[in-house]
């Protein structure tokens, strides 16, 4: 019989809050929520004396994040040798505006993730985590699209993440301003931020009876479904 899983994800040193730890948080449900609703992470690692933070689409099935590329690239070659790996995600629910310069501030969600990633030689597998890529990105997307080729997938190369260490860190609520500064007369309070999809553009080159799709004119982003 399998072991259940922990609804909450370790940490140690490295992945404790030391700033605001009472915005922390460790659960599954937070960690995973903040994954599937984002769209881009920067994967930090280094090699040498320089480090490196570049921005990735990704997705997660489970407790793995999978990242792809050109086997060429710097990031996929270094990652697949299995070095450390720091992982972030973040959405800006709002800006916040205080009464006093600092104690303007941004409601918003984050993941910081410590791993080593694994390459993905399975063909099979492969072929899944390129596929729940595109879903991840636009529900209803992947039946449509054609798959990738075997050129394609040659030259494709698939990493998966393992997750080992995972911390969410939440800011919520109106500016935390000090109470002699509550009678400053300005306007305080929160902007909401949110992404939002505009109209979508026709590729020129297709018939002009054809219509977009409903999860291309009904596109929103928000949480996604679980790809457990």
């Amino acid at each position: 019989m399998s072991k259940p899983i922990p609804d909450a994800y370790p940490t140690s040193p490295r992945s404790e809050l030391k700033r605001a730890p009472e915005r922390g948080r460790t659960d599954r449900a937070t960690v995973h929520a903040i994954l599937d609703e984002g769209l881009v992470a920067h994967v930090g690692f280094a090699t040498g004396p320089q480090p490196f933070v570049i921005p990735s689409a990704y997705v997660r099935i489970g407790d793995v994040l999978y990242l792809h590329g050109s086997p060429a690239g710097r990031k996929m070659r270094q990652l697949g040798k299995g070095i450390p790996v720091c992982v972030t995600v973040t959405h800006v629910d709002g800006l916040v505006l205080g009464r006093s310069a600092l104690h303007h501030s941004m409601n918003y969600r984050s993941v910081v993730i410590f791993g080593s990633a694994r390459p993905v030689d399975d063909l099979e597998e492969k072929k899944r985590v390129l596929e729940a890529l595109v879903e991840h990105v636009v529900p209803g997307r992947a039946a449509e699209a054609r798959e990738p080729n075997e050129t394609e997938l040659k030259f494709t190369r698939v990493l998966a993440l393992t997750i080992e260490e995972a911390t969410a860190k939440v800011r919520t609520g109106p500016p935390r301003d000090d109470e002699e500064d509550l009678g400053h007369p300005i306007w305080a309070g929160v902007i909401p931020l949110s992404l939002a999809a505009g109209d979508p553009v026709t590729d020129p080159r297709l018939p002009a009876v054809e219509e977009a799709p409903s999860y291309a004119k009904e596109y929103r982003r928000g949480p996604s479904p679980p790809l457990e």
